[in-house]
This record gives structure tokens, sequence and C-alpha cells, in this order.
């Protein structure tokens, strides 16, 4: 067997073992040997195939002027083809998604240049691909759906409970009814600032409880009632999660703060404030209203619905509420650890 033939043998036996479709191409861009996995992926021949320039395979399909540029700079210009994407019609296969990688390879031995030129199918990759992004696309739009009806649905409640407040002649439903009220607005306010982010994203909390805070002022501080509300609040972020837990927390305080802080009209401020350093968080309102009066410092300042509801979002935060008495006023504060 002659060096050439020893050599086309050898480079054969190497080309067989790629998995990928392989092309050894000359100087001239003419197939010297393709792989196996080429002849089983493209379903053709060796004849149709070896001793035929690249540009003649199949119908054509190679025949890009751009690709064209891209192999004519390999040798003299040292370059490589990374991931050139080739959507193409094959005459035996049908229409397919191609990846090329070609790179050059000097043999000493006849001091001749070869390129190789690799071949990748990822139709299926792309086609899963497409269908990913509109399954995301679906899923946002659901998403979206979703939280508007869910916040039609909890307007709808609210409005249906204050109707029937007004209706009924006991005055201990009447604050009942006036109570579930405010919670479900509560609950609605919370998920309205949320709706737009992913769940499990990060959320910037200066701006979401600023959102919240005028939304609460809105709705729950009344025409002409002398009473401010305000953030204070510095960078930090959390969970999309704790932060349901979180504006919950605050807007039961806020609420606490608006019925119980400033009786007969009188004239104030609530502070809803926020830290967050590398051990944990802490978000606490204060008011300058009447005070907490006879309660102790650890002890909460009134014992109902709204206080239940914060102390169980606190423990599901694995956090504790402290209150203390300001000068004037009163101070609850929500301490949470950040988790190991």
């Amino acid at each position: 067997m002659t060096g050439t033939a020893q050599r086309r043998s050898l480079e054969e036996a190497i080309v067989d073992t790629v998995r990928e479709p392989l092309l050894v191409l000359d100087g001239e861009f003419r197939v010297a040997v393709a792989s196996r996995s080429f002849y089983r992926a493209f379903n053709v021949t060796r004849q149709e195939t070896e001793g035929r320039h690249l540009y003649e395979l199949g119908s054509g399909q190679w025949n890009i002027p751009a690709l064209r540029k891209l192999l004519e700079d390999i040798v003299p210009n040292h370059t490589t083809i990374e991931a050139y994407e080739v959507e193409r019609d094959f005459p035996t296969i049908g229409r397919r998604t191609m990846l090329l990688n070609a790179r050059k390879v000097f043999d000493d031995g006849n001091s001749s240049t070869s390129l190789l030129l690799a071949i990748e199918d990822v139709t299926e990759r792309r086609t899963l691909e497409s269908e990913k992004d509109e399954l995301l696309r679906q899923k946002d739009f659901l998403l979206e759906e979703m939280n508007h009806r869910i916040n039609n649905s909890l307007q709808i409640i609210a409005s249906i409970l204050l109707l029937k407040a007004q209706t009924v002649q006991s005055e201990d439903t009447r604050r009942h009814l006036r109570d579930a009220h405010e919670r479900v607005m509560a609950v609605a306010t919370v998920q309205e600032q949320l709706h737009p982010t992913p769940f499990g994203a990060a959320i910037e909390v200066k701006d979401y409880l600023t959102r919240l805070c005028e939304s609460l002022a809105a709705s729950m501080i009344l025409d002409g009632q002398p009473v401010s509300l305000r953030v204070e609040a510095g960078e930090g972020s959390m969970t999309s999660e704790q932060a349901v837990s979180m504006g919950l927390i605050a807007t039961e305080l806020v609420i606490n703060a608006l019925k119980h802080a400033f009786p007969g009209n009188a004239k104030g401020e609530i502070v809803v404030h926020f830290e967050s350093s590398v051990g944990g968080w802490r978000l606490a309102i204060s008011d300058n209203g009447v005070g907490v009066s006879g309660h102790s410092p650890e002890a909460p300042v009134r014992i109902g619905l709204g206080t239940s509801i914060v102390e169980a979002l606190t423990r599901q935060l694995g956090g504790r509420v402290t209150t203390s008495a300001a000068s004037p006023g009163t101070t609850v504060s929500v301490t949470v650890a950040r988790a190991a």
C-alpha cells in the first residue's frame, strides 16, 4: 500500500469514529473523505459525495455566499467557523437546521492543507426551543389573565362586603364585615403590586413598599383625614414569596395604625421603615398617635384579628414581632434573620 493510500485509509478510519457528520475538504473545497455518519444523516452514497465540490452536493444547499466567504478565509487568514447556522431544504431529508464548525488541518507529509467541516443537526433542538418559547408566552399570558381575574374577584368580594355592612342592623356584624372588607382589600393591594413579578424572582423592597403604600394611602386614608403615610426604605431585596408576607404584614400594621392611633380625626403620620443587612432585615411601622398606653414593651398593641395575622405571618417568615412605645406614638417591628 502506498503512502498516499495509507494516509487516506487512516483519514477514513479517524473520520468514521466521529458521531456527527464530518467532511474532509481539500484546498479546492472538494470532498476528500466523508464520515459514515454523514452518509446516514443525509441519506446519500459515497459515489454522490466523494470527489465532488462542496457547493455541488445535493441540490446545492451548501452554496451559500456567506458560507463560501467564511470557508475561503480559513486558510489565508487562519480563521475558524464556529456554530454557523444554516437552515435549508435537503433533497432526501427535508428542511433541516444545521450548525457548521470548520478549521484547517495541515499535513506536513505532502505539504497540503485540508479543511475539517463538522455538521450538527439541531433541527429538533430548535423546534423544542421554539415550542418552549411559545409555552412561556402562553404561560405569561395565562398568568396575566389569572392575576387580572383574581384582582377583579377580590374587588367584587370587597364591594359586596362593604354593601352588606351598610344594610345590617347589628353594629358588631357591621364591624366584622368592614374588617373582612379591609382584609380583602389588603390582599388585593399586595397581589396587584406583585402580579407582574415571576414566582421566586427577587423583589426590590424599596420600590415595592413605595408602590404598596401609595396604593394603601389612596384606598385607606379618607378624604380630609389629616394623616400621611411615608416610606423610609434602604436598599435590599427578597423573594416574591417573602414579599407577599411582608406586604401583608405592612398592610395590616398600617390599617391598625389608621384605625386606632388617631382618634377623633387627629392629625398624624405613619412611617413604614425598612432596613436590610447581611444578617437579615427589619420592617417597622411607626406612628405618632396616642401610643400603647398600658401595654408592656414586648406585648402586642391590641389583641385582635390584625395582630393575629401579623404574628402568624411573622412566624411563617421565621421572625419575631416587638412593640414599643415612641414619644409620641407606637412602633411595631418585625425582624427576620436570613437563612444561613
